[in-house]
């Protein structure tokens, strides 16, 4: 899909109340100048959630959450990128940009929702009708509620069912082999995916159908569960079966149980038990990591206590150590030979399943457990060889109490790193301001940034080549960017300015700046700015002299350097 403008998302920013986009989820208390609230993204007693309709940006100086409007609806109504767009567009009346090939592929892509969503109203119609089916999710004591709530199915037995009901011309059956609803003989003979199967949609993060499972009801057919193949609308590695209805039963979900069958998330949703969610026949993804935590802090992972349990839940851990951030816990909880959690909680109902996750292993302890597997921590080489296997996987953690937790309890065990400093996981390449212990002085650079942050338009002044740039100081390539970024987009706000640096290794110095009130009108903040620039390019003057300087000294000036050192002496001087 074409790229969206960024001309259009800065206007598009700068229409839009940030304000009345978050009051309209969050209750809102004005401060001053700004609104303030309890995170909706933390736990926290007192507010330090501040959104500022001036810079047009929120931020929570407990968990640092940050962004612009857009963020804001991708991290609270977990929209992706372009429906958070779709959505502030028609909020002010604006039309999100789309090229010919881009509308072209938006009425490709619709095409093959209202297919998959007439075979999902077909599924259903059949399921009515069949004694069978109905028997089946009878014996489950999967009552109409649930039924109708993930819109479950049955797909009739024999070949062309499906294909003679929708697939009335050429382009509906092209539609529906586009869906994966089609397979294709050696001979070219294309018939119905899906046969005498209950049918599980799976809906995606709007609630539209991309996919089907479909579970056997004879016990002797194979495979037990049947997915849709990879689609132009569905990569199994990136959903989540039940997450949809996860979402809709939730305003704030508390916790996401990762459980291994559609039977299992629709056990537990019958039981009341509204968390739970399946991977579609794979194993924990970093995609699927990501948008675990993206809908809640706490995440479960419920696995069979073999040895393939086993494994999977390690590849659970490995996907979710990097999304690690604080505030998010992951836990494991492996079932008993023979059991699985829809035959836990139909046995012992929802109390007893929750009395299970309350006892799950904290993935912190299942690290250490698995990766001491087959180790003796009584010999030096023990120690060694878990010490090894520990460091790649630690480092993997985000900074944080944590890492630092972690990486704490395996000197505690090893011994490793118990002379040294604890070791510093990240080191920022440059910083804009000089740290200290004591309250710093503010450096040219950093008030320089500091109040293009507050006022970007400042920088719409400033002409390239800029002088300064050259200047060898800690922030003056990023002042250089800043400057860059406004003068390509002279409208953008503050809170938009932010989310283009998102992935700047400086991004979390330049949130803390933007946050801090710079006293002052319009008319002194620009005085101030241009008085900071002009003494950068006075330093910038002054270490070209030193060069041109030495460099007599050493060897000698060429007629072109003379005339230069002439130069900038006289510009010296009228800078002064």
């Amino acid at each position: 899909m074409a790229r969206i403008p960024d001309a259009f998302i800065d206007d598009l920013l700068a229409r839009t109340d940030i304000v009345e986009v978050v009051g309209t989820r969050v209750p809102l208390k004005k401060q001053g100048k700004e609104y303030s609230a309890r995170c909706p993204f933390h736990d926290e007693r007192s507010p330090s959630f501040t959104v500022s309709p001036t810079k047009q940006f929120y931020h929570c100086f407990g968990c640092g959450a940050h962004g612009t409007a857009i963020s804001f609806l991708i991290n609270y109504d977990r929209l992706e990128f372009l429906d958070a767009v779709d959505e502030l567009a028609k909020r002010v009346g604006m039309e999100v940009p789309r090229d010919t090939q881009q509308r072209n592929e938006d009425s490709d892509t619709h095409e093959l929702f209202a297919a998959l969503d007439a075979a999902t109203k077909f599924f259903q119609k059949q399921l009515a009708t069949s004694t069978k089916a109905k028997t089946y999710l009878d014996g489950r004591d999967v009552d109409a509620d649930i039924r109708e709530r993930f819109a479950i199915g049955y797909a009739p037995d024999g070949f062309s069912a499906l294909k003679d009901a929708l697939g009335t011309d050429a382009r509906r059956m092209n539609l529906l082999e586009r869906a994966g609803l089609f397979s294709k003989s050696d001979n070219g003979r294309v018939y119905d995916k899906f046969r005498d199967r209950v049918m599980f949609p799976i809906h995606d993060r709007r609630g539209r159908v991309i996919a089907f499972g479909g579970r056997v009801l004879d016990p002797e057919d194979s495979p037990k569960y049947l997915n849709s193949p990879e689609t132009a609308l569905f990569h199994k590695g990136r959903e989540l079966y039940g997450l949809w209805q996860v979402r809709q039963t939730h305003t704030k979900i508390p916790r996401l149980i990762v459980v291994e069958g559609y039977m299992d998330v629709i056990a537990l949703a019958q039981h009341g038990i509204l968390e739970a969610v399946a991977t579609l026949g794979t194993a924990t993804t970093s995609d699927h990591a990501e948008l675990l935590f993206r809908n809640a802090p706490d995440v479960y992972f419920c696995f069979d206590g073999d040895a393939a349990g086993r494994r999977a839940a390690t590849r659970a851990m490995e996907s979710v150590l990097p999304r690690m951030k604080d505030g998010r816990q992951a836990f494991f909880l492996f079932l008993p030979d023979g059991e699985d959690p829809d035959t836990i909680v139909r046995k012992d109902g929802a109390a007893g399943f929750d009395a299970r996750l309350q006892q799950a292993m904290p993935l912190s302890e299942f690290f250490f457990d698995e990766l001491s597997v087959d180790v003796n921590l009584g010999t030096l080489d023990g120690k060694a060889r878990l010490a090894e296997r520990a460091k790649p996987m630690l480092a993997q953690i985000p900074d944080g109490a944590f890492g630092d937790l972690m990486q704490q309890h395996i000197t505690e065990l090893t011994g490793v790193g118990a002379r040294n400093s604890a070791p510093q996981t990240h080191v920022p390449v440059q910083r804009p301001y000089p740290t200290s212990s004591m309250t710093p002085k503010r450096s040219l650079v950093r008030s320089a940034i500091a109040l293009l942050l507050q006022q970007p338009s400042l920088a719409a002044s400033l002409e390239p080549p800029y002088l300064f740039a050259t200047l060898r100081q800690p922030g003056v390539d990023l002042l250089a960017e800043l400057v860059a970024v406004v003068r390509e987009r002279p409208d953008i706000a503050t809170g938009a300015l932010l989310e283009h640096f998102t992935e700047h290794e400086q991004a979390t110095a330049l949130q803390k700046l933007a946050t801090q009130s710079v006293p002052g009108e319009d008319a002194s903040l620009r005085t101030a700015f241009f008085d900071a620039i002009a003494q950068l390019e006075r330093q910038t003057i002054d270490q070209r002299l030193d060069e041109l300087k030495a460099l007599q000294k050493e060897t000698g000036l060429s007629a072109a350097e003379k005339n230069e050192l002439l130069a900038l002496m006289q510009a010296r001087v009228g800078r002064s």
